[in-house]
């Protein structure tokens, strides 16, 4: 992994910084089940990495070969207990930091102790800030899914709402001041990255990156926000959508410049994508309602090699009747890099010149909206 000298602010959240250390584990797991090894989930800047060690008397070594604060999904696998045919497993979020880091777990991973982690202890803090709202979110879903169990679905549906207006509640509610009050946290950025979510408005978004310690700006994880940031600014709401080419399902390129003069809905799915498949159906009933009032739909596809295929049955069995594009190399796909397009469903609504005026409208808000534009 490229390393990069992290100089600058100084505090006592980064001096494992200045030594330039990896990280480095030892666990002790006194489980009443014997465990086979344990492994590390984490991404550093857009690579995401897997980290195993064996376990052995109960205990295993790992250095991980990552110098900023990061959090990493600790996965322990047991071994397979007779008569088991999958392995049971126990999943914890640990933030980890440069230097050397001790995990004692006695029983369950859920209660497990962690030491040399300064990081954690304040990730802690801030997931009791949480609480009361994750404790409405855990209830709002057991009332979702005993509605599903019963077979009501569209009740379950409408409750299920409740679950991102309370998420967003707690974001402007936790997230945001503890922003504006703790900028030199060492989760500082993952809060921060938190709080954006994977669509945001960059002016409101830039001025908390910038308060960040300039070691963390300077991270492989700071360089790569601040990379989103700036794609953020050339895709938000009252800017020109950027130009490209692709080609369509016959192999003949289409440019965006070709849909000038109409109100066009970018729409990033794939036939692998369930969300996409589910949303389908009220982005065809916007093309079939306002397709003869200067409105159209151009479909990019995130579809992986080799799925061509699935790609045109998806479009044929969900009847998406307008033009679809790909070049077929599923999040490498060239437009989705150039919107930073990372997950999908999402969607760009542009004006007949270009202009970007929503984003990720969807169900009835898509409806709404074209309604406001076209009906008249």
């Amino acid at each position: 992994m490229k390393r990069l000298l992290l100089l600058g602010f100084v505090s006592i959240f980064f001096l494992p910084f200045l030594q330039a250390q990896n990280i480095s584990i030892e666990g002790q797991l006194d489980y009443q089940n014997p465990v086979a090894f344990v492994y590390f989930n984490y991404t550093v800047g857009e690579t995401r990495f897997s980290d195993t060690a064996l376990v052995e008397s109960s205990k295993f070594k790992l250095t991980l070969k990552v110098d900023e604060v990061i959090d990493a999904n600790m996965v322990v696998v047991f071994k397979p207990l007779v008569g088991q045919r999958l392995a049971r497993r126990e999943v914890k979020l640990f933030f980890l930091e440069p230097g050397d880091i001790k995990i004692e777990v006695k029983d369950s991973l859920r209660l497990a102790k962690i030491s040399g982690s300064k990081s954690h202890l304040e990730y802690e803090k801030f997931f009791e800030l949480q609480k009361p709202y994750t404790d409405r979110q855990a209830k709002n879903s057991n009332e979702v899914f005993a509605l599903m169990k019963q077979g009501k679905a569209v009740e379950a549906k409408n409750l299920g709402k409740i679950f991102s207006i309370i998420d967003a509640e707690k974001k402007e509610k936790v997230f945001l001041p503890y922003l504006e009050k703790n900028p030199i946290s060492p989760i500082a950025l993952y809060v921060l990255k938190s709080y954006a979510g994977y669509a945001f408005e960059a002016k409101k978004i830039e001025p908390f990156f910038n308060k960040l310690p300039k070691t963390v700006q300077r991270s492989i994880s700071g360089i790569s926000f601040r990379q989103k940031i700036e794609t953020a600014k050339k895709t938000g709401i009252g800017v020109y959508a950027m130009q490209f080419t692709q080609n369509d399902t016959l192999g003949k390129p289409v440019t965006l410049a070709s849909f000038k003069g109409k109100y066009l809905l970018i729409d990033f799915w794939a036939s692998w994508c369930a969300p996409c498949r589910h949303e389908n159906p009220n982005v065809l009933k916007a093309f079939n309602t306002y397709k003869d009032k200067n409105f159209t739909v151009l479909g990019i596809s995130l579809d992986k090699p080799g799925s061509y295929q699935s790609w045109i049955d998806a479009i044929h069995a969900d009847g998406l009747i307008w033009t679809h594009v790909s070049d077929l190399k599923r999040k490498e796909n060239q437009v989705a890099k150039l919107y930073d397009i990372t997950n999908i469903p999402q969607n760009f609504l542009l004006d007949p010149q270009g202009k970007i005026i929503a984003r990720n409208l969807r169900g009835e808000d898509l409806q709404n909206k074209l309604s406001e534009l076209l009906d008249h």
